[in-house]
């Protein structure tokens, strides 16, 4: 699907220690400004991610003091000066979480499809698609003062990336009309109160909130319980009660049978953390 197995990383780095795959947004002199092949190697490393049976959390994170300042100034130029919006991705662009559910398959939905959590650790600045990028991870820590904004209506563009639709469904109507009406700057504080940010922490101790939190996740939370919840979780922004369910129900009695269940169960008993 499209899926390199190789690739030489010039705007990102890609490791793995402990079970955790951390995405790191890297042209540190320009904040992390996205570029098209920014865009290639970000969606090379999901899905180097997702692909690999050690990896149980995939943390995205940005480079120096900034996660992601927007669109490269360059890159918008060119848009204006082809007459038109360019990508500049490759055709054979890798495809993270396609083919999981078909309304999934679509830019920066995909990492919906993605049966890993993806933590954002949002370290400075996040405006426009380094915005957008961070919405669409499942859970969002930032360091305190980090800037963001949805930075489009400033530029003359329209609200991009499907934040028309994801905004409200992270943070209600109102509250995401007026950001994304003004594209204003706002702090990681008041991202928090909105329910957008999960965790605020001072920039120094931001890695070992996030090292903390996903080492939780990796450790004590069973793979296949994340698979499923996750895949629960997005699915039902677009059923109804009944359908969410009459599913819950089926994946139920599909996962009782595990052993990671008989794990779960017996450290229940025995007043210890379970370990999947």
């Amino acid at each position: 699907m499209g899926y390199n197995s190789a690739m030489e990383l010039k705007a990102t780095t890609y490791a793995v220690a402990d079970r955790i795959a951390t995405i790191t947004l890297n042209r540190p002199d320009r904040l992390n400004a996205w570029t098209g092949r920014m865009h290639a190697e970000y969606r090379w490393c999901l899905a180097s991610a997702a692909l690999d049976d050690a990896v149980r959390v995939i943390v995205v994170t940005g480079a120096g003091r900034g996660f992601c300042a927007g669109a490269d100034v360059t890159a918008l130029a060119g848009h204006r000066d082809k007459g038109g919006y360019d990508p500049g991705v490759p055709d054979d662009i890798a495809m993270p979480g396609y083919g999981t559910d078909p309304r999934f398959d679509a830019e920066f939905a995909y990492h919906f499809g993605i049966a890993k959590p993806i933590v954002a650790a949002i370290n400075g600045p996040a405006a426009g698609v380094g915005l957008a990028v961070a919405c669409y991870c499942d859970v969002r820590l930032a360091a305190a003062g980090a800037k963001l904004t949805t930075a489009h209506g400033r530029l003359g563009l329209p609200a991009e990336f499907g934040l028309s639709w994801l905004l409200p469904r992270l943070i209600g109507a109102a509250r995401a009309a007026d950001l994304l009406l003004s594209s204003r700057v706002f702090l990681a504080e008041e991202a928090h109160e909105m329910g957008l940010v999960a965790r605020v922490v001072a920039s120094d101790e931001l890695a070992g909130a996030v090292a903390s939190y996903v080492g939780e996740l990796a450790a004590h939370v069973a793979p296949s319980s994340m698979a499923a919840t996750k895949r629960q979780l997005y699915l039902d922004l677009h059923r109804g009660a009944v359908e969410s369910i009459e599913d819950a129900d089926r994946l139920l009695r599909a996962m009782v049978p595990s052993p990671e269940l008989d794990e779960g169960v017996a450290a229940l008993r025995e007043k210890r953390p379970p370990s999947f």
